[in-house]
């Protein structure tokens, strides 16, 4: 990282950090200046292979709920966490419209801490939680954009999602792009199909096969969860 300049000037200085053991999962919470409410919990898997092997990624899947987070957990978060930082932000006279992402360690002695904060969705949690909220999402949006959440919290499904993500040969290193993907058109309804820029544009097609540029995650919802993503998956064929 340091020899090779991996990230460029950004691996330039390593910082030292507490280490922390325990499970990782993730929170968002839509924030409107003042008040925020928590989205779906969701976990995800960082490793690029099966059985934790390989480097870390952004991300190669996730989930949605997770099994760590049940309601007292959930409860603890919103006020030990999320409400200091929100409160903290507009007392700063810097107040946070949006979305808040939390990656949070699940230590046994400490109980959740934070390691990270994005004013973004997570990805790939965003594409396992959304498909479980029932409610339309633009009004939630709406509201936060313009500082007038309602009371209340969105409603959401008590099914599993699952995202599983499918990556183009090198990620998360130099990634080969031009591989042809074929059996797009294949797949089961439970699935749906996204990729990441929201379809696949024509630079990325040739004689009408899709092509490999970065990667593309599929998420399905249902009761089958994962074992139904690994068998649409593997009807896709890349070469």
């Amino acid at each position: 990282m340091l020899l090779d300049r991996s990230f460029g000037d950004a691996g330039a200085r390593v910082v030292i950090e507490e280490r922390l053991t325990g499970r990782e999962c993730s929170m968002m919470a839509l924030c409107d200046g003042e008040r925020f409410v928590l989205l779906a919990t969701a976990e995800d898997h960082k490793a690029v292979f099966e059985g934790d092997r390989g480097p870390n990624t952004g991300g190669m899947g996730a989930y949605s709920p997770s099994p760590l987070v049940d309601a007292a957990l959930s409860k603890r978060i919103a006020q030990t966490i999320f409400a200091p930082t929100v409160a903290a932000m507009a007392a700063m006279g810097r107040p946070f419209r949006g979305l808040l992402y939390g990656g949070l360690m699940l230590t046994p002695d400490r109980g959740p801490m934070v390691i990270e904060w994005n004013c973004r969705f997570g990805d790939p949690e965003t594409q396992a939680v959304l498909p479980r909220m029932e409610d339309d999402l633009l009004p939630w949006l709406l509201a936060a954009a313009k500082g007038e959440l309602p009371a209340g919290s969105p409603t959401w499904s008590t099914s599993i999602s699952v995202c599983v993500v499918l990556a183009a040969a090198g990620y998360p290193g130099k990634v080969r792009s031009g591989d042809a993907i074929d059996g797009l058109g294949r797949r089961r309804t439970a699935c749906r199909r996204r990729h990441r820029s929201g379809r696949v544009s024509r630079r990325h097609q040739a004689r009408g096969r899709a092509l490999a540029h970065q990667w593309r995650p599929r998420t399905g919802r249902d009761r089958a969860g994962r074992g139904s993503q690994f068998s649409a998956s593997a009807r896709l064929q890349w070469y």
